[in-house]
């Protein structure tokens, strides 16, 4: 897989803004679900010109959701479900960082 397809998006949350703005800068990303830990360093690597110490992978399950009645005069719902995915923590090397996730 290339460096594209293995990291997806960024994940832009309170939880992982304050991961960026600790001393040991921690970034997150949502990665192809059959990406490995080196896969996604050397990803990271390529894609940012940055030098990661390590990467954390976490598989996000899907989550039951309740939907609203499908009519006021309808008492039937509709169930589903959210999408599984796979989340990188990736550590950077003290100093460096990533200029297009920083805003800067």
């Amino acid at each position: 897989m290339e460096a594209s397809q293995i990291i997806l998006e960024p994940v832009l949350t309170e939880k992982s803004n304050m991961l960026k703005e600790e001393k040991a800068k921690k970034y997150v990303f949502k990665v192809h679900k059959k990406a490995n830990k080196i896969e996604v360093i050397k990803a990271v690597e390529s894609l940012f010109s940055v030098k990661p110490i390590s990467c954390n992978i976490l598989n996000i399950r899907s989550k039951k959701k309740a939907n609203k009645p499908v009519s006021a005069s309808s008492f039937r719902r509709g169930f589903g479900k959210t999408a599984s995915w796979k989340k990188a923590v990736v550590t950077l090397t003290p100093g460096q960082r990533i200029d297009i996730l920083e805003g800067a």
